[in-house]
């Protein structure tokens, strides 16, 4: 029989958790703009949210701790001539976010200290850009910050170029050049290269500093957009996109040879909204939302394969949706992700993935240390060529809300074992064990017997009585075979600091062979004649009966002493009594079974006579009822209630007769 085996996995449960409409951001005004962009953004303090604004193009940032419904006209960030398409929060700098917008800018801007929505001024006060970066001549689609190196930033823009800006200086340091429109990029963990996908279906793994790509290949087939996403500090890539019959694919590939995706395009659905990757490095997690449905669905990475777990659904669909840094995660309810997604473009709804636990403590399994708020290195060593990983913190010291506490990059996580203490003394040679001693034989109450061992036992005392009527002259062969057996010590209770002497006697009895005994004659004393036992059947239902296999068996072996004789004849009679008794035991044990076993045949055959004659007596009723009922109900319901009497006293009979 072949059996279904479940791939273990720790997250195989994880569940997505949504929000009462209380707790989410409502009375919102999301952009409507049709640009493929994920319109907004998280980090744990706050959300970037691209907005409708007339006169120009502006976007909201509303604090996480303000859920409910926000004022009617909030502070915005404005500065834009046109929409914003982009924003993107600084990883080291939570009050620090970029956008680009459809005016060809990309600007910086810093969030107010204790900002908040709700203020006593009639007219709130708008928010202003602190740097502003000028170089490319269309639409600015995306923005994204460096990962690893501080104030480097990436944009993409409709004239078919990423920029990457030093943002300390406000310059544009390098370009890298496309033959069409970049629909989106992702930079790896160390941030010294970034992947794309273009309008042009190719797949380009860029060396940024290069200004060149180290690989580029045809990605996913069909004509709609593609995304791309870095899987963290691993050399893959993930992307997702339509294939020809616009069915929806996701695939894998090796950034040190993506010639093909690894295992091929994975067909997910037939839908025609974009799908958007989200990587989550801790958990080695992929997420995907579509644009347009209410589904996410999350992956977990094993051994070069996307291995579906399970997906959340909901009937409200979404165009936009972010996820939360893992820094910012509640882990007192074992939150791993947090999603917020747009719903009907009027309010934002968070939704908690959790892998279902009950404990009450910090699960490190499955909350690894996660990149911090420092970077790695600095924008001109950056630019200069250095290339790092930027720090990790332990989330055991945000959990317990105390100082943060960093780990080293190269961090593994505490082997299972104990650790050796130091002063560890020699391991002591393990002493030889003493040897056990054998437990004495003792009589044990017989298991009940089966009707096989009963025949047994039978036959076996049949051949005990039958070997009496042999002639007396056996009796002096076997007599001169008794002499030859030493005579036992008589068992006096023995000390307890011998219990091996005993054990040795009970071994030396066992290996000697089948216990002989001698029966009972009806002559004198003198001339009683000793016959051998037979060996007992296999489960015979008797009790051992120990006697001296030596015994004064004729007047010329007994002692000249008057005592020793005495004693010789003490021995006799007791070991003659004790066969007697033994053997009257059987046969009555033997009576007792037989005569219960006749009692049960005959109570059985009087219960498969009773059934027989119910079940017939039912049947004829059963004919009389239908031949005069005339189909009335009751009639019918009568008849119903033989039939399955019948059935049920057919079923008994086959039991009993079985």
């Amino acid at each position: 029989m072949s059996g279904r085996f479940v791939r273990a996995s720790k997250y195989r449960h994880v569940f997505g958790r949504s929000t009462k409409k209380e707790q989410c951001y409502d009375n919102l005004r999301i952009s409507k703009n049709a640009w493929d962009t994920n319109l907004i953004k998280a980090n744990p303090s706050y959300l970037s949210v691209n907005w409708e604004a007339s006169g120009g193009g502006a976007f909201a940032v509303i604090p996480l701790n303000e859920r409910g419904r926000i004022p009617d006209q909030p502070p915005l960030f404005r500065g834009h001539t046109a929409a914003v398409l982009d924003t993107d929060w600084n990883p080291f700098n939570d009050s620090l976010i970029a956008s680009g917008s459809d005016d060809g800018k990309v600007f910086l801007w810093k969030v107010p200290e204790n900002f908040q929505l709700r203020t006593e001024a009639d007219e709130p006060e708008d928010v202003k850009p602190v740097v502003k970066l000028s170089g490319h001549s269309r639409k600015v689609g995306h923005v994204l910050f460096n990962p690893s190196a501080e104030n480097i930033l990436a944009s993409s823009s409709g004239d078919y170029t990423i920029k990457i800006w030093d943002a300390e200086a406000g310059a544009a340091r390098l370009t890298l050049k496309h033959n069409d429109i970049v629909q989106s990029l992702s930079w790896n963990a160390a941030g010294s290269m970034i992947a794309t996908t273009c309008r042009d279906k190719k797949l380009r793994i860029w060396d940024v500093r290069q200004e060149k790509p180290a690989h580029e290949v045809s990605g996913h087939p069909g004509a709609k957009n593609s995304r791309v996403v870095w899987l963290g500090e691993l050399d893959r890539v993930a992307t997702t996109g339509f294939s020809k019959m616009s069915d929806r694919q996701l695939a894998c590939w090796d950034v040190g040879a993506p010639r093909e995706p690894i295992g091929g395009f994975q067909i997910l659905d037939s839908i025609s909204g974009v799908c958007m990757p989200f990587w989550d490095d801790g958990t080695r997690m992929l997420y995907l939302a579509g644009k347009g449905d209410g589904m996410i669905r999350y992956y977990e990475y094993v051994d070069d394969k996307f291995e579906y777990l399970s997906e959340y659904k909901s009937a409200d669909p979404q165009r936009g949706i972010a996820f939360l840094p893992k820094r910012g995660v509640n882990m007192h309810e074992n939150e791993i992700m947090r999603a917020f997604k747009t719903v009907n473009d009027a309010y934002i709804e968070p939704i908690s993935f959790i892998v279902p636990r009950r404990a009450e403590t910090f699960q490190g399994d499955v909350y690894p240390p996660a990149i911090g708020t420092k970077p790695a290195v600095s924008a001109s060593d950056w630019l200069a060529g250095k290339t790092g990983l930027p720090p990790k913190i332990n989330l055991e010291s945000l959990y317990e809300n105390g100082a943060v506490e960093e780990v080293p990059i190269d961090y593994k996580p505490p082997p299972t074992t104990n650790p050796v203490a130091s002063p560890a003394e020699p391991p002591k040679p393990k002493a030889a064990p003493e040897p056990q001693p054998v437990a004495t034989p003792a009589w044990r109450e017989p298991a009940p017997s089966s009707m096989n061992e009963s025949k047994a036992s039978m036959g076996a005392m049949a051949d005990r009585f039958a070997d009496r009527d042999e002639p007396a002259e056996h009796d002096d062969e076997d007599t001169s075979s008794f002499e030859e057996i030493p005579k036992p010590v008589e068992r006096h209770p023995a000390p307890a600091a011998a219990p091996e002497t005993a054990t040795t006697a009970r071994m030396e009895e066992k290996t000697a062979g089948p216990p002989i005994s001698k029966a009972p004659t009806a002559t004198t004393s003198t001339s009683t004649a000793p016959q051998k036992e037979p060996a007992r059947a296999n489960g015979a239902a008797q009790r051992e009966v120990v006697s001296p296999p030596a015994s004064a068996s004729a007047p010329a072996s007994a002692p000249t002493a008057e005592s020793a004789a005495s004693g010789a004849s003490d021995t006799k009679q007791r070991s003659t009594s004790g066969a007697a008794a033994g053997l009257a035991g059987h046969l009555s044990d033997i009576k007792a079974l037989l005569e219960a076993q006749r009692k049960q045949m005959e109570s059985q055959t009087d219960q498969i006579r009773s059934l027989s004659r119910e079940v017939e007596t039912l049947k004829g009723r059963v004919g009389e009822t239908a031949g005069g009922s005339g189909g009335g109900s009751g009639g019918v319901e009568r008849e119903r209630e033989m039939s399955e009497r019948i059935r049920q006293l057919e079923l008994e009979l086959e039991e009993a007769r079985g």
